[in-house]
């Protein structure tokens, strides 16, 4: 488990610095003006190329990239240019984590507990109204384009069960629409594999071999069956992160919510070039840690599982 562990760790190490550094130069194609906002119109070709000098934009990738990690590793992410000039990245989203994490956490945790039990529902009344409505709602989850449903659910949620439209840190019901929005794609999710992989145990011999024994239906779905399909169901949790921080993106916009989400959606519309740069790097380095998460979450389950070979293996 600790070999897994830390060649899963190096391998994910490795990963986010060739997304990082990817991010990096590919934000360094991007037009100028993101580094000047409005005054570039009133700038002279001189007076860019200063301002460019001075922010080390002139220097060789290599360098730029170099002084990157430099500050990088010291947790200075830049300094935003447009959005708000001149003030270090870090000190503006400081205050937007605790509104994006909870959120998150709160998606994740309502998608594999909803997710999971209808799941199961629909696996033990396979072809009954369970798993008929279970089938419908998936299927209308991956078929209708998000923004349809998210902007159905905000308009006609908030008047019929008497909810705020916008959000409203004051005020905790004000918390519930954005986080069931957030979290209807991963209950379909969960909802689907759990399913499956419950109908698989249950044709399986050894189900079949229990019953034949006088097992209870009961200790059968709580032994056996459930048991053994909460295995593979490990390995949907990056997704789930993953799909989490998609939908924040548009879901925080959305409400109101004074979030990362909102703000990468504002960034992007002013064209604060680094304050982008700094936002995609957090998003990305959140979803490369939830897939060595998922990957440890694997192992822990089920044991059999390993990266490197055993001795004598070929």
């Amino acid at each position: 488990m600790l070999r897994y562990s830390i060649k899963r760790l190096l391998q994910s190490l490795v990963t986010l610095f060739v997304v990082v550094s990817f991010v990096f130069l590919l934000m360094r194609l991007l037009p100028v003006e993101g580094y000047f906002g409005d005054r570039y119109q009133k700038m002279s070709e001189g007076e860019i190329e200063a301002g460019l000098q001075k922010m080390g934009l002139l220097d060789p990738w290599y360098v730029q990239l170099g002084h990157f990690y430099g500050k990088l590793i010291k947790g200075d992410l830049g300094t935003s240019y447009v959005y708000r000039k001149d003030v270090a990245i870090t000190k503006i989203i400081r205050p937007r984590i605790p509104y994006s994490v909870s959120l998150g956490l709160a998606a994740v945790a309502l998608s594999m507990v909803l997710g999971l039990t209808l799941g199961v529902q629909m696996a033990r009344h396979k072809g009954k109204g369970w798993d008929k409505f279970g089938t419908v709602y998936i299927v209308l989850i991956q078929a209708v384009p998000l923004a349809v449903y998210l902007l159905f659910i905000q308009l006609y949620g908030s008047n019929l069960f008497k909810l705020p439209l916008l959000f409203d840190k004051h005020r905790f019901i004000s918390w519930i629409l954005p986080a069931v929005s957030m979290s209807l794609g991963g209950i379909g999710y969960y909802a689907m594999w759990m399913r499956r992989y419950m109908v698989d145990e249950l044709n399986k011999d050894y189900i079949k071999l229990a019953r034949a024994k006088g097992m209870s239906s009961k200790s059968i779905m709580v032994k056996h069956v459930l048991r053994n399909a909460y295995v593979p169901m490990a390995q949907y949790l990056p997704a789930t992160i993953l799909a989490t921080i998609a939908g924040s993106i548009y879901i925080e916009s959305l409400y109101s919510v004074p979030g990362m989400g909102g703000l990468l959606v504002d960034v992007i519309q002013r064209q604060d070039n680094s304050m982008v740069q700094a936002l995609v790097l957090i998003f990305s380095s959140v979803g490369i840690i939830g897939l060595f998460l998922g990957d440890l979450l694997m192992a822990l389950v089920d044991p059999r599982i390993k990266l490197v070979k055993s001795e004598g293996a070929r």
